[in-house]
């Protein structure tokens, strides 16, 4: 059966959504680039303001006719890059801006370029974090390896805005989450700080999915601390204390790597696919994809029968090019054909045995 894959159509108010982020991105990006040159623009803003203000005052002492005070920045800034004003005082007190107002020019365009390349090191970093800090309601991803990035890939169709967490990836993974549109924030994700800069206090869900047990819990322990509404789904390789840690910690599911794997192991086994399973109220519920055996009892019998006697929900029935999802229940099994079911998992495990009865 073919993958189906949810498409999430962009509407308008998504768009409004995300123009609203880009310009709260812009912003918070502009208020970390005032961080880099504060110093150079409050030295270049008193500079041709003060020091202009200062010059006409002077100006006008010595008897000179009145300059406009909007002429009077830029004759401090021409004075800046070398250039000597139009009317040349002899007054020592004017002409001492002659000399200072240059030495104060190449300070400015020092520490500027200083910043700059400062800056231009860290833009992409500075921005990523810049753009996830305006994020809500989203889900971060803790763990950009083999797991974490199908699950990024996974929630990015679905259409929910993700960020990661990594402490350092590569670059093929960085840049598959630039074309997924996902900010990555770099750092140790056991981290207030950087948990911060991922906006753990807006999100909806938090996914750890490192393949170390003590750093998973470590940062379990300092999400819940950080946001005690926030859902949390944990990676666990060792599954003895995983019912403690999801009651104790009030986890969402703690899922060890037989957890997952078992069923799927078990499946291909037996020639079925396991595709989802999950825990609800304390009962365990399977999705399988089978084929119907020549002889098996549900050869020959309609889909609403076979839901009513078994207690199953059909989900989906293939047969050749014919695929309907939820079926008719007048519409009659046969051998060969492909189901989609869902039940209980022992009742998963009991309508996969008495087909196979059938071989």
């Amino acid at each position: 059966m073919p993958r189906s894959q949810l498409l999430i159509p962009a509407t308008q108010p998504g768009r409004v959504r995300r123009s609203v982020r880009w310009l709260r991105a812009s912003w918070r990006n502009a208020r970390v680039i005032w961080r880099e040159f504060n110093v150079p623009i409050v030295v270049f803003l008193i500079a041709v303001f003060g020091g202009g203000w200062l010059y006409g005052l002077l100006w006008d002492e010595a008897g000179h006719p009145h300059k406009p005070y909007w002429d009077r920045p830029y004759e401090m800034a021409t004075m800046m890059i070398f250039a000597a004003p139009a009317d040349l005082p002899e007054e020592g007190e004017l002409v001492i801006f002659w000399y200072v107002m240059p030495v104060i020019g190449a300070f400015i365009a020092a520490r500027g370029v200083a910043d700059f390349v400062n800056l231009f090191f860290s833009t992409n970093r500075t921005w990523e974090e810049a753009v996830a800090s305006t994020y809500a309601n989203h889900v971060i991803v803790l763990g950009v390896g083999h797991l974490g990035t199908r699950v990024i890939r996974e929630l990015c169709a679905m259409g929910i805005e993700v960020v990661a967490i990594d402490f350092k990836i590569s670059p093929e993974k960085q840049d598959e989450l630039r074309v997924l549109k996902v900010p990555l924030v770099e750092g140790d994700g056991r981290l207030a700080a950087t948990m911060e800069k991922a906006g753990i206090r807006q999100a909806q869900a938090l996914i750890v999915c490192t393949s170390n047990d003590h750093m998973n819990l470590e940062v379990t322990m300092r999400a819940r601390d950080l946001n005690p509404g926030l859902r949390i789904v944990m990676r666990m390789w060792e599954d003895q204390f995983k019912d403690q840690i999801a009651r104790f910690m009030d986890v969402e599911a703690v899922l060890s790597a037989t957890d997952i794997a078992a069923p799927t192991f078990a499946g291909y086994a037996l020639g079925i696919e396991i595709t989802q399973t999950m825990t609800i109220n304390g009962q365990d519920y399977s999705m399988i994809q089978l084929i119907v055996n020549s002889g098996s009892f549900l050869d020959g019998k309609t889909v609403g029968a076979l839901q009513e006697d078994e207690n199953l929900d059909i989900v989906l029935h293939s047969r050749a090019d014919d695929v309907q999802v939820h079926p008719a229940g007048d519409r009659v099994v046969r051998a060969g054909d492909t189901l989609v079911l869902f039940a209980l998992h022992r009742k998963i495990v009991a309508v996969v045995a008495r087909n196979r009865r059938a071989l």
